[in-house]
């Protein structure tokens, strides 16, 4: 039993997705800072405001304040952008991980806890372990991004029900929202008998069974995370909820190294050599 789980947790993956899902990610930081977690900025010197999530009280942080905020901001996209050009990946990246939770649990203290950004916090912290490291240990940084997703999905699931009954479901959970931020497309969809009620039930039935991410592959893996990457695009389209941060944590889940410079060449092997499968689908020419 050992034996397989320690198999699953460290399945060789090529140490090139871990450096492509790295870069994507902490390109996007800035984006997020300033567009998805910007309240933060309207929030600095507002101590009236700030009701610290269970970390925060935790860890005894502080509020925001002007000079916090531009500073961590800076410390945080700084780093970021280093992290990515390649240059001290280890010490950027935790540099990065450590400011940005405090940034993202300063965000979720001054209103609602936004539960997109839990994959990407715990990608920022276990991508750079597997900087310049082994196949196990990309595949392992990978499981936990992969683990952290399926986690967002199960659990929201799980909260829905937990609070919501039956009635979720069964209700007019969609029509609600629909009626408060739907777009003409939402609207349209909402015109559909019996559609709403339908989308209701596919979204808790998925989100409940997406723990089938971790155990699928090829096509059906590829299958599972373009209908995540559908729903996530639709909902948008008609209540303009993005969930972006989580997104870009579904790439996880594919093949990422294979978009790589000279991943064709990796395919085919090099100078005559055969090549061979690891981890996920990854291909690395025979040594």
């Amino acid at each position: 039993m050992g034996g397989a789980l320690d198999r699953w947790w460290f399945a060789p993956v090529s140490p090139r997705r871990v450096r492509i899902l790295s870069v994507v990610v902490y390109l996007f930081l800035p984006l997020d800072m300033i567009l998805f977690t910007g309240g933060v900025w309207g929030n600095a010197g507002n101590p009236s405001g700030y009701r610290p999530v269970l970390v925060a009280r935790l860890l005894h942080l502080p509020g925001a304040n002007p000079a916090l905020v531009y500073a961590l901001f800076a410390v945080v996209v700084g780093a970021a952008l280093i992290a990515a050009w390649g240059r001290l990946p280890r010490a950027a990246g935790y540099t990065v991980a450590a400011g940005y939770l405090y940034w993202a649990l300063l965000a979720m203290s001054y209103g609602k806890v936004d539960h997109d950004h839990l994959a990407l916090v715990v990608a920022l912290f276990v991508l750079p372990t597997a900087v310049r490291a082994g196949e196990q240990a990309a595949g392992w940084a990978i499981r936990c991004v992969q683990i952290a997703v399926v986690a967002t999905y199960f659990l929201s699931a799980y909260a829905k029900i937990r609070h919501g009954g039956s009635e979720w479901p069964n209700g007019a959970t969609f029509q609600w929202a629909v009626s408060r931020r739907g777009t003409f497309f939402g609207e349209f969809v909402a015109s559909v008998p019996g559609a709403l009620l339908i989308g209701q039930w596919v979204v808790l039935l998925a989100e409940t069974a997406a723990p089938a991410l971790l155990f699928t592959r090829g096509r059906v893996l590829y299958a599972g995370v373009g209908f995540f990457a559908l729903f996530h695009l639709m909902t948008w389209a008609a209540i303009t909820i993005h969930f972006l941060p989580h997104v870009i944590c579904l790439l996880a889940f594919l093949p990422l190294e294979r978009a790589a410079i000279g991943g064709k060449r990796a395919r085919r092997g090099t100078a005559g050599q055969p090549a061979t499968v690891v981890g996920d689908g990854a291909v690395e020419p025979v040594s």
